[in-house]
């Protein structure tokens, strides 16, 4: 999985829908044992409420996807909280709603676009985040060729992360893992076969998302 949508972080969003308190809690979940565990610590924390309906989507083909109503009528809750992850086209997400029950009946379609509601207002509040895994990449060339090569870097669409001067000079790049053939070429195009690439470490880089 090289790159994904999730949450922009862990939080909650409330809203009240004919005097039921609806609140939703979000939090980034790499595994079904974090899912579940969260699932319970929400359970926990909220032991008095009427409903805690949960729903998580993750895996590296989003091949994890559950979906529990906790007691509301069947299909009314945790799915339509999961089809709104979907909908939004989120991974590595876990989400509860927590309700407490106003009095007030709401029927199978009011809870639909509650429970789904209550998600959607919760992203929307939180944010959304594109991850996109990075290769860290060295490129080490002769001082006569830095000048160039720093040149080309900082007017690409690759993130210079740092520079280092010794014996030679090495740039230190961040490229996204689907681009690591074309920085290389073009390295070899700007250097004219001069510099030498060392691959380092991974990492994920997050930019946020407008909706």
């Amino acid at each position: 999985m090289q790159n994904f949508r999730t949450i922009k972080e862990n939080g909650s969003h409330e809203i009240e829908i004919k005097k039921s308190r609806f609140i939703c809690h979000l939090s980034r979940t790499e595994t079904e044992e974090e899912a579940i565990k969260f699932i319970e610590s929400i359970k926990i924390e909220h032991s008095k409420a009427n409903h805690n309906c949960s729903a998580y989507i993750l895996g590296e083909r989003q091949e994890f996807q559950r979906a529990h109503d906790d007691g509301e009528p069947s299909g009314t809750a945790g799915v339509p909280m999961l089809e709104m992850l979907k909908k939004r086209n989120l991974n590595n997400v876990t989400a509860v709603v927590t309700r407490y029950f106003g009095g007030v009946k709401l029927g199978g379609g009011g809870l639909i676009r509650a429970y789904g509601g209550s998600v959607n207002d919760a992203l929307s509040s939180i944010g959304i985040v594109e991850r996109q895994l990075h290769q860290y990449i060295t490129v080490m060339v002769s001082y006569p060729m830095s000048g160039k090569l720093e040149n080309q870097l900082r007017i690409s669409t690759y993130i210079l992360q740092d520079i280092h001067y010794t014996e030679s000079v090495s740039f230190e790049c961040l490229i996204r893992i689907e681009h690591i053939d074309q920085f290389i070429n073009e390295v070899i195009e700007w250097t004219s076969g001069q510099g030498t690439c060392t691959m380092g470490a991974q990492a994920w880089i997050e930019s946020e998302i407008s909706e």
